[in-house]
């Protein structure tokens, strides 16, 4: 427009020099009235025509462009301004609905996540609680491991919860306390003795017979983000944890509206000034929303976000549910692949202790690791730690929160966090891994891994340690001695007679989390076999007793296929005519199968099943020795049912499942089946005992008392391909199977290998003997083993066994001579 102007003031000028430009009439002024300035149009046009001079009328032009231009100037030219004020006003427009789409959206996605689940709460494992109480059998030197495990530290002064002292037999405890699912458990200080495994003189504070520490945490299951963290309610979290927080990252936290923007322009100011980022202005809440719902970056864009939603949040919730948040949500450290997130969680982590317990020096510790809990772990960088953690005291001071002898008294101690963290990695993955396929019975995948839920499991921490440890050592030192390299094992503890896994180990590197041996190496299981042909001979109380005489001869067994099965005894040897009881004892092969093929080999099946085989089993005779390929888990399922006396008890590895709350959602009870009768089950426990004492599995005695009863198999795979071993004590029952993963031989036997990892792991816990309850119906006599008759006690050759009353032999014989006789009364008296 401009431009065009000018060329018309040109072409004016140009008339006016060329004669060409009409003059103004006399007087007439040039600010008349636009009427007036007509009128003089009209009149050049008229003396135009008259001259002559030109036949087109080009006078009337200039006029017109002097008339646009006096149009620029006079000011209605402001419609050329304001012809981008419409497109000013979309833009606005444009940017408005934009900007409120994004903050609908921000609001919207901010009052999803913060009004529903918040977070994901993995379930927490728990081992047993350990109970004392006077009489209970209890290692000195196991419990202070446990007691290590948990946290305690060791200190004469008990000041605090969490702590102990022991002076020889001697223990003091000062317990934490523990929500357990029956009821709290309250911290309390304790003292008692511990003198060749028992416990005695138990002196509670509370005055009670029974204390129970808190359970170890052995594991949990988690979501995909890793994350632990215990839920605190803002009323239970102590004031000088807030009062703290608040003055070293947020002192008007009460005041703003989520922003701080004399904060922000202050660091602006700084910042710019030493050309890097050396302040922040984030708000405690803004603080919370980057960790809540964004990224780490730092962009403006980011910060836009996060200054909005932190303005957002301020106005639809309180500050009290913005700082609970804040409290459970901050992240405060690291444990392998886990984050440790909010204040209960991180109390746990640096110093095994709830929140509530915690002193000066260990809150101010907590607050400082807000800045950079990498930059100042304590575990890693003391030193930075230190320095952090004592600006925090001097910020409490400063505020008055605590006094200055209170802050020379926290800077006076050390910094308090345990050698390592309580939160690990799952420290027992094989056994996890059972807690797992059990709880997915009842239970979906996302409940377990957001819900908060605590399971309560059977695991003794203690047992569990001693079979990790003795099957690693064991196992190495088979090794060299056999020159046998990649020996592997796998070990299964129950309670003898209630069925609850107590421990469990998948491997001879304990903490490797592939593939579990214990529950899915399935080998053949040899003479562990043995029992269940001699249990449905036993069943048959009429034809068969611990005195009945089997053969011991060569066999030949045609098969379908036209090849005939010839098995042998280990030894190679026949051993003739041999009683029932000594057939066991010794696992003699020949006799074996002499009894399962009279029996039928479907009766030997249909036992397998009552003792809890759940596995289809082919009915071929080389089922008597052992060709049933199980688990070291389904063996152990096997055998607890013969160690409860007959009573099928499913293994059980998890007591009970309560919400994040406490309430109950499940409890595994001891459940019991009759599958046999006990008067039976008791005569197949004698020939058990009777394996240990003078069978194959009698090596046990070079590392247990003789005094201690035991009961076991031993069982020996073809060319010592598999080693396993099944044995009871009073107390426990333990399956213990070594091979080799390529299932190479081994070169060793039962006793030579899982027999004697077996017996390492019973050394190293108080035992109880075996000795099953003499069930009514069942009479010992002493019989005659060659002629299976009734004799007198100490008789030479007579041996006392239990018979089912009106089972036992009929025909009486008498000793062969008085000296005879004399010798046996001797020989009973030092047996």
């Amino acid at each position: 427009m401009t431009n065009k102007g000018k060329a018309v003031t040109s072409k004016a000028k140009t008339d006016q020099t060329g004669n060409r430009a009409v003059k103004k009439p006399a007087g007439v002024s040039t600010d008349k009235s636009k009427k007036t300035r007509a009128s003089g149009k009209s009149s050049a046009r008229k003396t135009k025509a008259s001259s002559g001079a030109r036949t087109q009328p080009v006078k009337s032009q200039p006029a017109k462009n002097q008339s646009a231009k006096k149009k620029n100037s006079d000011g209605s030219g402001k419609t050329a301004r304001f012809r981008f004020l419409p497109i000013m006003l979309k833009l606005f427009a444009v940017f408005f609905l934009v900007g409120s789409g994004w903050v609908i959206y921000l609001d919207a996605t901010l009052r999803d996540r913060f009004e529903g689940n918040k977070w994901q709460i993995p379930a927490k494992v728990y081992a047993r609680p350990l109970e004392i109480y006077s009489g209970v059998a209890l290692n000195a030197e196991l419990l202070e491991w446990e007691l290590q495990q948990l946290g305690y530290r060791e200190s004469s002064g008990l000041n605090k919860p969490g702590s102990y002292f022991r002076q020889g037999r001697m223990f003091r405890l000062y317990t934490r306390g523990f929500a357990f699912p029956d009821g709290q458990e309250h911290a309390q200080k304790a003292s008692f003795e511990i003198t060749r495994d028992v416990l005695s003189n138990l002196q509670a504070g509370t005055g009670d017979d029974l204390i129970r520490l808190e359970p170890l945490q052995i594991g949990g299951i988690y979501p995909n983000q890793q994350e632990e963290r215990i839920l605190l309610q803002l009323d239970a979290v102590p004031d000088v944890v807030i009062k703290t927080l608040l003055a070293v990252e947020d002192k008007k936290f009460w005041s703003h509206h989520g922003i701080a923007p004399t904060a922000i322009l202050r660091a602006l100011w700084v910042n710019t000034q030493s050309g890097r980022v050396v302040q922040g202005a984030s708000t405690l809440t803004q603080q919370l929303v980057k960790n809540f719902f964004l990224s780490h970056e730092r962009t403006l864009t980011r910060k836009a976000t996060e200054a909005a939603m932190a303005v957002l949040l301020d106005f639809h919730y309180s500050k009290e549910e913005i700082l609970e948040a804040y409290l459970n949500e901050i992240y405060l450290g690291q444990s392998g692949n886990r984050a440790i997130h909010g204040f209960g969680s991180a109390s746990q982590f640096y110093f095994a202790q709830s929140l509530e317990y915690l002193e000066l020096h260990q809150i101010s510790l907590l607050v400082a690791l807000v800045k950079g809990p990498s930059y100042y772990n304590p575990r890693k960088h003391p030193e930075r730690a230190l320095a952090r953690r004592n600006l925090v005291l001097d910020i409490m001071m400063r505020e008055q929160i605590i006094s200055a002898a209170q802050a020379d008294a926290a800077k006076a101690k050390p910094l308090g966090v345990t050698s390592k963290p309580v939160y690990t990695e799952n420290r027992y993955p094989a056994f996890l891994d059972l807690v797992k396929r059990q709880l997915q019975k009842e239970y979906q995948q996302e409940d377990l891994e957001s819900e908060g839920l605590k399971i309560f499991t059977t695991m003794n921490p203690q047992v569990q340690h001693q079979s990790e440890t003795r099957l690693a050592s064991v196992l190495n030192q088979l090794e060299k001695q056999k020159h046998n390299k990649s020996l592997e094992g796998a070990v299964v503890i129950t309670g003898a007679e209630s069925g609850e896994l107590i421990a469990l180990v998948g491997g001879r590197d304990a903490r490797f989390a592939g593939f579990n041996r214990a529950i899915d190496a399935k080998r053949p299981i040899g003479s562990l076999a043995k029992p269940a042909v001699y249990l449905a001979a036993l069943e048959r109380s009429d034809q068969y007793t611990l005195s009945t005489l089997l053969e011991d001869k060569q066999i030949t067994v045609p098969l379908p296929n036209g090849n005939v099965w010839e098995p042998k005894n280990y030894d190679g040897q026949e051993h003739g005519i041999v009683p029932l009881h000594m057939a066991m004892a010794h696992s003699l092969n020949l006799s074996t199968v002499h009894l399962g093929m009279s029996l039928g080999v479907n009766n030997v099946v249909e036992t397998f099943a009552k003792l809890g085989v759940k596995e289809e089993i082919d009915p071929f005779y080389s089922l008597f020795l052992g060709a049933l390929s199980l688990s070291p888990y389904q063996v152990a399922t096997m055998y607890q049912t013969i160690s409860a006396s007959g009573f099928n008890v499913p293994v059980r590895a998890i007591r009970e499942v309560v919400d994040a709350d406490g309430g109950p959602l499940s409890r595994y009870e001891y459940e019991l089946q009759a599958q046999f009768k006990p008067q039976t089950v008791y005569l197949l426990h004698r020939m058990m005992q009777e394996v240990m004492q003078e069978g194959t599995g009698r090596s046990a005695y070079q590392r247990l008392s003789p005094k201690l009863n035991l009961a076991g198999k031993t069982g020996t795979t073809n060319d010592s391909r598999d080693s396993w071993f099944a044995g009871m004590t009073g107390d426990y029952l333990g399956v213990v199977w070594v091979g080799r993963d390529d299932n190479q031989r081994t070169a060793l036997t039962g006793a030579t290998g899982a027999l004697r990892i077996w017996s390492e792991i019973m050394r190293g816990m108080p035992q109880r003997s075996f000795n099953p309850v003499l069930p009514e119906g069942v009479d010992h006599y002493w019989i005659m083993e060659e002629s299976e008759k009734v004799t007198d006690s100490g008789c030479e050759g007579a041996r006392e066994l239990p018979f089912i009353v009106g089972t036992q032999p009929v025909e009486y014989q008498n000793c062969q001579s008085g000296f005879g006789q004399i010798k046996g009364w001797i020989k009973n008296l030092f047996d």
